[in-house]
């Protein structure tokens, strides 16, 4: 006996063995206990989520020799001949391949004899949409108002080409594509009754690679067992669907949190030596950040089976949701990009680097809530800072600061008893001076600032708004409380509110308490990036007298009448 394929051997011929689509599935049973029959019927979805299915099947019901039900007996001589494709008033019809309208009025025009041996007469019409404008008109009225022994029953996989004067006289049921566990669980019993041994890893990776097409699933599983001989496992599931080594991606993702780029160029060289499509790689990366979003918000949903479950729940412990979210958006835009990258190897290198330049500073998850707020030590740097705002900032400086009066105070009353009793007489504002400067002294743990404005611009202030600014400012005066700035005319538009705050918070940031920034607007100011510049112009034209002096060039410029491109001439330091 000739082999046949899962597909057609394991398709369901009856509403209980029907697998992914329990919504039609109750409609059509109540329907036909209740005996309210429509005359046409139109089935939507994508290829093998089952139409023709319960076309077929609806075939049965209403021509079972024991009477119209939602359960048919599938022995009598109608189910039998329908299961087999013989039955004579089932007539199905490919729209493919007869789209034009004189065979559309052929089928119409045999339609309004009886059946021969059913109950109704049943014209099943797959792929609808592909008739043509006037076979879809010509079927309007018999559609419309068929016999009463004539059912249509109509399959497209896009509805949206179907003329909206069709899909008005339908009972329309719009099939969903089958989830990854119900074609797991599925692919698991069938291959349960065929004796087939099998790794539930490897059915996870047919089931997604179906997306969500129950027959390309069972498709693909004949092909494993094909290639395993007569096994299905994982090694061998990947290998046949060219599939990409998740190790690969998780261990890039390691490598993100580890912040090692020297890892993510070599996996990336490491995928490229196996000539694995970096597109397919960006969108299995958004399926896995996908997955680790879902397993650190609701855990339980991730099935245990899943052969990537325990990097899938350990991953969820250590990336942050916004973490999670700013690479899924980057993989996603990367992935969309990819095709404008010199070569796909330059587009998923350049998507790893974003993600490892935007990710954000997660090292202070196990400080004490004041470490996380404020700096320790005046050798705080704003990369290292974690990203909180400066009024949150100040807050925690002030309390501090006051923790630190109210035990600086009871200290004071103790080692001070001649200011508090003198004769009976309290001095109380010499009092009040000594305590201010003893809490002066215990919060002064920042260094103090000796006018050196383009150093402290040059090494604290890396990046940003406050830089551009501060580069451009020349510092006037300077006091404990606040610092007089004077900016130059053509640079007058940097003294802008959001500029302004940016400088503040950033000085605030590095001196550990408030400085008020004062701005005045002048003619010229030596500042900082002035000062660069000079130092820079300096430094190319002594590299250009050097060259010029030297003897070997002058020898060409006098032999061979050689030229000197100033712009070529780079200084080594």
């Amino acid at each position: 006996m000739s082999y046949q394929v899962l597909a057609r051997k394991w398709r369901p011929k009856s509403f209980d063995t029907l697998v992914g689509q329990p919504h039609v599935v109750r409609a059509l049973t109540n329907a036909l206990e209740q005996q309210r029959l429509h005359h046409a019927y139109l089935f939507t979805g994508t290829r093998g989520v089952g139409k023709t299915t319960i076309a077929r099947i609806l075939a049965k019901s209403l021509n079972c020799e024991t009477g119209i039900t939602a359960n048919p007996c599938g022995v009598c001589s109608a189910c039998t001949d329908i299961d087999k494709g013989r039955f004579i008033d089932l007539i199905e019809v490919d729209a493919a391949s007869n789209t034009q309208v004189d065979a559309m009025r052929e089928l119409l025009d045999n339609a309004q004899y009886a059946p021969t041996a059913g109950r109704f007469k049943v014209y099943i019409i797959d792929e609808v949409h592909m008739l043509s404008k006037s076979a879809f008109n010509a079927m309007l009225k018999t559609l419309e108002e068929p016999p009463s022994h004539v059912k249509f029953i109509l399959a497209t996989t896009d509805p949206q080409k179907v003329p909206v004067t069709v899909l008005s006289r339908c009972l329309q049921f719009n099939l969903r594509q089958m989830a990854s566990t119900t074609i797991t669980e599925h692919l698991s019993q069938i291959l349960q009754q065929e004796h087939i041994q099998y790794d539930a890893p490897a059915l996870h990776l047919i089931a997604r690679a179906a997306a969500g097409s129950m027959r390309d699933a069972l498709s693909l599983t004949d092909q494993a067992i094909a290639y395993g001989n007569q096994t299905v496992n994982e090694a061998e599931v990947r290998s046949m669907l060219g599939a990409i080594d998740q190790s690969y991606l998780y261990e890039i993702i390691q490598a993100l949190l580890a912040n090692d780029s020297a890892t993510l160029i070599s996996k990336a060289k490491d995928m490229d030596a196996r000539s694995i499509s970096f597109d397919a790689a960006l969108g299995d990366l958004s399926a896995i950040l996908h997955q680790i979003a879902i397993a650190k918000t609701c855990p339980n949903t991730i099935a245990s089976d899943l052969p990537e479950h325990a990097a899938l729940m350990s991953l969820a412990q250590s990336l942050s949701p916004e973490t999670l979210q700013l690479y899924y958006q980057i993989s996603i835009l990367g992935r969309r990009d990819i095709g404008l990258a010199p070569d796909e190897y330059a587009g998923f290198t350049m998507t790893l680097l974003r993600m490892l330049a935007f990710t954000p500073q997660e090292k202070l998850d196990n400080a004490s809530p004041l470490e996380r707020i404020v700096p320790t030590t005046s050798a705080t740097t704003p990369n290292s800072m974690p990203s909180v705002s400066m009024s949150a900032r100040l807050n925690a400086l002030q309390k501090k600061s006051e923790t630190q009066a109210e035990v600086a105070e009871p200290a004071l009353e103790a080692t001070s008893p001649a200011v508090l009793i003198n004769d009976g007489a309290v001095n109380a504002e010499h009092a009040e001076t000594e305590r201010v400067d003893t809490v002066k002294e215990a919060t002064s743990t920042q260094p103090m600032f000796q006018g050196d404005w383009r150093t402290l611009v040059e090494q604290q202030l890396k990046l940003g708004l406050a830089r551009a600014l501060a580069q451009n400012c020349e510092m006037v005066t300077y006091d404990e409380h606040s610092i007089t700035l004077k900016v130059a005319e053509t640079h007058k538009h940097l003294v802008s509110p959001n500029y302004q705050d940016k400088l503040s918070e950033a000085i605030a940031q590095h001196f550990g308490r408030k400085i008020k920034l004062l701005f005045e607007i002048g003619s010229e100011a030596n500042t900082p990036a002035k000062q660069n510049a000079i130092e820079k112009a300096t430094i190319q034209s002594n590299a250009e007298s050097a060259i010029l002096q030297d003897g070997f060039v002058q020898a060409l410029m006098n032999d061979f009448g050689a030229t000197i491109i100033p712009n070529s001439i780079k200084p080594t330091q």
